[in-house]
């Protein structure tokens, strides 16, 4: 349904209100609002509202009402200005994601993911495809955000043209033009045969049964203040009311996925030390200029290293760092969340985490603990690991998208090797601390992890981003392995910066 037939829909709903009947129905609805409000902080559950539209003072006079009704120390606003200089270093979402309100508290985004697609649009910024990846992205972000539990609602505030031309003839007030997201009245009346396709086409993509678009009439104050009101107390006392998610077994058939594993050539190793020292000496300076020059011209890296227990993650890691500049690069260790971490979606504190233009960022563990620890653990349900593959792939995808540097690596070794660095851990003094009750419990699972991985490698793999699966008995093989994957993704992304920047040779 396009924009005109929702909003006469709508329209024909409306009816003129007077001062006394707008006064009598906005204190039942104060009263009502702020009751929902802390009942939702009570039960701890997330709430976003999306207000978007061409009622550009409609929807600055609705944000303002919402701040006046409701408990504003429960309301987190964010007004989608463009994006800064800091916020376009990263993916486009990251600034969305980065705002997304904790468990117990609502998050009032103006503008948000609904206004930059058009914006960037009518400026060009944007060609049609680029235009509709922003609205899939879009679309699978609030999906993602329904699945996890969190309510969404999303208004759309909108004015005929005829209204919107007599409201820019008479003059109407539009001081503090700065404070909205969207372009002047006069700028969206110049650009109207434009901008309503593309609100046609951005509703149209992101409308779904978990986040609906309430298309609201702007042409009468009172009656579009009580209907965004009105639909706000309505979710969220269903929102409140619905039973809660019982934690079933899954019923899903456990699908055969190849062993990837099992094809890990573990015999691979380096026959002395000296062919060690020399190899590790030759891609350490290799990554050591790489380093700079990503750094001079803006290419983001993010590594992710996952693997057994005692693999060898963190000597790859200090092999890595050894070899660039502490400007360039941020080791992020992944374990359990912690409280403020576990109020939000759990791919949030990963967003959190990605670095600017020229640094890298590597992660020790990473996001895919929810398909293996999580799933292997029964930490997370079934539905929640079972759908996270999706997740991944489009949180990966932004990144790929946004042309950052993305490698995974899965550092392999055998149960027996295992067994063996463990117990060495047991009686090296400062490796004490390394080991302990989960280690051993993880290590009684092996089949189960065996089983989570192969799955894991085989959904999340792709042409772009494939896993990189390193043979690690051998932890000095292992380290030149990472260190050379790197070494050579790293140059081929810094000469394609190059080849594509205008005036670079």
């Amino acid at each position: 349904m396009g924009l005109k037939a929702r909003f006469k829909s709508e329209s024909g709903k409306r009816r003129r209100l007077s001062k006394k009947q707008y006064a009598h129905q906005q204190d039942r609805l104060r009263v009502d609002l702020v009751n929902a409000q802390f009942d939702l902080h009570r039960a701890n559950l997330p709430v976003v509202v999306l207000i978007a539209g061409d009622d550009r003072i409609g929807i600055k006079e609705v944000v303002h009402l919402l701040h006046e009704w409701m408990d504003a120390r429960y309301l987190d606003t964010r007004i989608a200005f463009e994006p800064t200089s800091v916020e376009r270093q990263r993916p486009p979402f990251w600034r969305f994601w980065n705002s997304l309100p904790p468990r117990g508290r609502i998050g009032l985004f103006v503008g948000g993911w609904a206004a930059e697609p058009i914006r960037g649009r009518l400026l060009r910024e944007f060609d049609n495809d680029g235009f509709e990846a922003w609205l899939g992205h879009a679309a699978r972000f609030e999906q993602t955000l329904a699945a996890d539990g969190t309510l969404v609602l999303k208004f759309w505030l909108h004015l005929p043209r005829k209204e919107l031309k007599r409201r820019v003839a008479g003059g109407r007030d539009e001081e503090e033009a700065d404070w909205q997201i969207q372009d002047s009245d006069t700028a969206i009346l110049a650009s109207w045969r434009r901008w309503i396709p593309l609100a046609d086409r951005l509703l149209e993509a992101t409308d779904s049964p978990r986040a609906r678009w309430h298309v609201v009439d702007g042409t009468q104050d009172r009656s579009r203040n009580l209907a965004v009101a009105r639909s706000i107390r309505d979710g969220l006392r269903k929102f409140l009311a619905r039973p809660a998610s019982p934690r079933v077994r899954s019923r899903r058939r456990p699908a055969s996925f190849p062993d990837a594993l099992a094809g890990v050539d573990l015999a691979a190793r380096f026959s002395n030390d000296k062919a060690y020292e020399m190899a590790l000496e030759k891609q350490q300076a290799g990554l050591a200029r790489l380093g700079r020059r990503a750094r001079e011209d803006g290419v983001s890296c993010v590594v992710v290293l996952e693997g057994w227990d005692a693999a060898g993650k963190g000597g790859a890691i200090r092999r890595i760092t050894r070899a660039l500049d502490v400007r360039e690069y941020r080791v992020v260790p992944i374990a359990a969340p912690s409280p403020q971490e576990q109020a939000q979606h759990y791919l949030w504190r990963f967003w959190q985490q990605l670095p600017a233009a020229g640094q890298m960022t590597i992660f020790d563990r990473s996001w895919y603990g929810r398909v293996l620890v999580e799933r292997v653990e029964g930490l997370a349900r079934p539905d929640e690991w079972q759908r996270a593959y999706d997740e991944i792939l489009e949180f990966e995808n932004q990144l790929l998208e946004h042309g950052t540097v993305l490698l995974k690596f899965w550092l392999h070794i055998d149960a027996d090797e295992q067994r063996d660095r463990f117990a060495q851990r047991e009686t090296t003094p400062y490796k004490k601390y390394r080991i302990g009750a989960d280690d051993y419990r993880n290590r009684a699972r092996r089949a189960d992890y065996v089983t989570a991985a192969n799955e894991m490698i085989a959904r999340t793999s792709t042409r772009t981003a494939p896993w990189r699966l390193i043979p690690a008995n051998d932890k000095r093989y292992a380290r030149v392995a990472v260190l050379r994957t790197l070494r050579d993704t790293l140059r081929t992304a810094c000469q394609s910066f190059l080849d594509l920047s205008p005036g670079r040779g």
